[in-house]
């Protein structure tokens, strides 16, 4: 069965594809998870409909030894892109790396060694060959340009943009509200990684919203060269508390994590983060999203669970992790010795804890509904309707102590 589902999942992914062709692709790719699109939406669609191809790239410097959900979510959509026949290129910033993105960052960041920056990014190909066809991919290292370049080429870049400009960034602005130094490396990042797109000669690039600065740097010298470039920024996975879902954060899923490992962090999320998860993390239909996000939270999030880890391993993984979370971390709360009783489908619950005399009397369960003492196991979902009826076996526990198994 779950090879079955495998192959069903991967002949709707071609079909899709397919069908992408016969429509307006960005239409499709624009869908979810974009956040905003430079110079416009419209200039994209004319250039896709002209039937020009992207050559667009993803820039990750190497600051950790392993690429995490947020990276996944554009890996997925450069995976759409790759099938429509778009060239992909992943670049190692591993000389940006040592200079330090100050992005969002209210203090300077602590700068690499060549080594460190070596040993972070060894897995990187592994990580990212379970998404993208490797086959397919370009892979490119900044230091092979960025190093050749001598004191005067770095002023003549430099020379193309004003401290204003830099100024804009809100993080900046802060440091000097608070009195934070600003080093004049941390200038020169946007700098450099804007020459990244002169020297690869690229049309588009994407990357996290928080990257919009260092991004459109790019745009603007591929400009003044008379050439356009794309910037396509996607939706940061933010939990409640405005953190991204990242490396410097601590509350990252990798995708070296395992299937069991995926699942259980993602069952420790916020609730609030559910619908934006769903759409950047996930290909589950809209409407379908809607119908999930209205049962119960846990419920839901297992859907989300068990769909993230579909998508970033696979069906028969994902089966087997919601397995194991169930058995390790909901059944734990069950006791091995458990009463059973046997009872008709469609008796109301009230009369079957009455009757067999679990609890004295309708308004002592009138009481417990009311306090939310009457729950299922192994979801935890409260009993909060008083004309509850049993149709299948189900497992409750009533207040603190007492375990029951109702038997259709």
């Amino acid at each position: 069965m779950l090879a079955y589902l495998e192959k069903k999942r991967k002949l709707w992914y071609v079909l899709n594809i397919m069908s992408i062709s016969k429509i307006n692709f960005s239409d499709y790719w624009l869908e979810r998870g974009v956040d905003k699109i430079y110079p416009s939406r419209e200039d994209l669609d004319k250039f896709l409909d002209s039937g020009q191809k992207l050559k667009i790239y993803f820039g990750i410097d190497p600051t950790g030894n392993t690429l995490h959900i947020g990276h996944g979510t554009i890996l997925l959509k450069l995976k759409e892109l790759q099938k429509a026949g778009h060239e992909v290129i992943i670049l190692i910033g591993d000389f940006t790396a040592m200079i330090g993105d100050p992005t969002g960052k209210l203090s300077s960041r602590l700068k690499l060694s060549s080594e460190e920056i070596k040993n972070n990014y060894k897995n990187y190909t592994n990580q990212i060959g379970q998404i993208l066809d490797l086959n397919n991919t370009k892979f490119e290292f900044n230091s092979a340009w960025l190093n050749k370049l001598n004191f005067g080429d770095i002023i003549e870049i430099a020379s193309e943009f004003t401290t204003a400009q830099m100024l804009e960034r809100d993080m900046f602005e802060e440091r000097i509200k608070k009195g934070e130094p600003i080093f004049i490396h941390e200038f020169l990042y946007p700098l450099m990684q804007g020459y990244d797109s002169v020297a690869m000669g690229v049309n588009a690039e994407i990357g996290a919203s928080d990257q919009t600065f260092n991004m459109l740097f790019g745009r603007t010298m591929l400009k003044k060269k008379g050439q356009e470039k794309f910037v396509i920024t996607t939706k940061l996975l933010i939990d409640s508390n405005g953190k991204k879902m990242g490396k410097t954060e601590g509350n990252m899923v990798t995708l070296e994590d395992t299937p069991e490992d995926m699942y259980g962090k993602i069952m420790s999320w916020s609730d609030d983060l559910m619908p934006l998860a769903f759409e950047i993390c996930t290909s589950t239909p809209v409407e379908e999203v809607k119908e999930i996000l209205a049962k119960n939270p846990r419920d839901a999030k297992m859907k989300l669970a068990k769909e993230i880890v579909a998508t970033f391993k696979s069906v028969a993984e994902a089966d087997q992790a919601e397995q194991d979370f169930i058995k390790k971390f909901q059944q734990k709360d069950i006791p091995e010795i458990i009463e059973e009783i046997n009872i008709s489908s469609g008796t109301l619950l009230r009369d079957i804890l009455v009757d067999k005399n679990i609890i004295e009397s309708k308004s002592e369960f009138r009481r417990l509904i009311e306090s939310g003492a009457i729950t299922t196991l192994p979801l935890k979902e409260k009993i909060l309707d008083a004309d509850t009826v049993i149709t299948e076996t189900t497992i409750l526990k009533i207040g603190k102590k007492t375990f029951i198994k109702l038997m259709v």
